[in-house]
């Protein structure tokens, strides 16, 4: 039988640390982005007898991973067995106990045994091991980072949120985030509502149950069709329109109609806005672009107006690149450079301002909470990069060389307008809003961003 043991202090009390492994999101919250792994089903609690099922892939085979919670102690501690997967047996300890100045110690301990018996051991064990240290080392990174910034505005209270595109890369991490910290969240779905946890709404039909909304404290709206999959026709740049425009009139229509209105209404929307502007600095002050995004973008935040006149807080989110090896720019990038087939595309001097998946979680929630932030708000780090800079430093960090340049004219050739208005964009922007505001980036850096969301720490390379 193998063993594995990881200690980590983390800054908040040993109540508030336990807390947020009780919570709906937290195992969401500790799947490394980097892994293919996904919750299947398992809602309950950590009560004894509550199981969770995982979809996972072991050697390119999917396979599913059960595991039963076999020991609770309020506050201190609770253990998880397999019931079936990978392994022969795995037996996963989670503890917290208070330390020093008022913070916790978070420990895991983990107990497993690898099929096959000494074989499997001999020619799996390294491999679990490095995996295993991966692993925990993001867990108890990403638990600090989410505890931390609950406890920066736990006079907050716990919220009611209702949020849209809860489903997308972002949604599906703010909605767990946010139910971490004790808010209750709510999910706007096209269809019926499956449970009490989801509302249902048709923007094609202009419908949602105003009724049933009523007493929500935060709307984040976050719908909208790609823009990045394939060239832009004259009809599929009408549903990129549409897709924006009428999901955010309705909600913005609707929440100036409540009778109880909400404390806030956060939006999407996206630095194509300000247009492709070569090395010009950009901020929330800068003059508007004139291009299909950028009009996009400007009748998006149009759109939220009627809650704007009603007296609600209006928060135009407007996000950068957001990277995640789950999906967006970095998960398209990542195979091939993995392959060492990356490479600069068109000339590489072209600036991209970006953010990591984690930093446009915690800024949604920190204008969330923040009542002095309204109206347009950049969703990009202090440091953006060149495409150039962004290849070398990406290739550095998964260790292969990147040198199979893209030149633009096969960019144009086989994107057209789409790809001039996005990959091959030039948009250096500046989080002034966010900054004055007194937010603090998680990843200020691409090499650290990049780091945390592979799981590559300095150490491997």
């Amino acid at each position: 039988m193998a063993h594995f043991s990881k200690r980590s202090e983390i800054g908040v009390d040993a109540t508030k640390l336990f807390a947020w492994h009780s919570r709906p999101g937290a195992l969401q919250r500790l799947l490394p982005p980097w892994d293919s792994t996904t919750v299947l089903s398992g809602k309950g609690g950590l009560e004894p007898g509550n199981e969770v099922v995982l979809g996972m892939r072991a050697a390119g085979i999917p396979l599913e991973w059960r595991a039963r919670h076999t020991h609770l102690d309020p506050d201190r501690s609770f253990v998880d067995e397999q019931v079936s997967g990978p392994f022969a047996r795995w037996e996963h300890t989670h503890r917290v106990a208070p330390a020093a100045h008022a913070s916790a110690s978070l420990e895991d301990d983990v107990e497993y045994t690898l099929p096959f018996g000494r074989v499997g051991a001999w020619l799996g064990g390294g491999y679990v091991e490095s995996t295993l240290e991966r692993m925990f080392a993001f867990r108890h990174d990403r638990t600090r980072g989410d505890v931390m910034r609950h406890q920066q505005f736990e006079d907050l209270g716990t919220k009611r949120v209702v949020i849209s595109g809860a489903s997308g890369l972002l949604g599906t991490a703010l909605a767990a985030f946010l139910s971490t910290g004790g808010h209750e969240v709510r999910r706007l779905v096209r269809g019926q509502a499956r449970d009490a946890s989801e509302i249902a709404w048709d923007p094609g039909a202009g419908t949602i149950d105003a009724r049933v909304l009523e007493g929500t404290d935060v709307f984040i709206h976050l719908s909208g069709e790609n823009v990045a999959e394939g060239r832009w026709s004259d009809d599929r740049k009408k549903r990129i329109i549409e897709s924006r425009t009428r999901t955010t009139e309705l909600l913005a229509k609707t929440v100036a109609g409540l009778e109880r209105k909400p404390s806030a209404f956060l939006s999407a929307s996206a630095i194509g806005i300000y247009g492709s502007r070569g090395d010009e600095q950009l901020d929330e002050a800068s003059k508007l672009g004139d291009d299909f995004l950028a009009d996009v973008c400007k009748q998006w935040e149009a759109s939220t107006r009627e809650a704007s006149d009603a007296g609600v807080r209006v928060v135009n989110l407007r996000f950068g690149v957001v990277l995640s090896p789950k999906g967006g720019a970095l998960a398209k990038l990542l195979p091939l450079f993995r392959m060492g087939l990356g490479g600069r595309v068109g000339g590489g001097e072209q600036v991209m301002s970006w953010v990591s998946l984690s930093d446009a979680v915690y800024a949604a929630h920190f204008a969330l909470a923040t009542s002095s932030v309204r109206g347009p708000v950049n969703v990009v780090s202090p440091n953006p990069v060149t495409n150039r800079e962004m290849t070398s430093i990406l290739a550095r960090v998964v260790r292969r060389p990147a040198f199979m340049p893209v030149p633009r004219a096969a960019i144009e050739l086989a994107f057209g307008e789409m790809g001039r208005e996005t990959v091959l964009a030039s948009q250096r922007v500046a989080p002034a809003a966010l900054l004055a505001a007194g937010y603090e980036f998680e990843h200020p850096t691409l090499e650290e961003a990049l780091r945390f969301e592979l799981g590559r720490t300095q150490s491997d390379s």
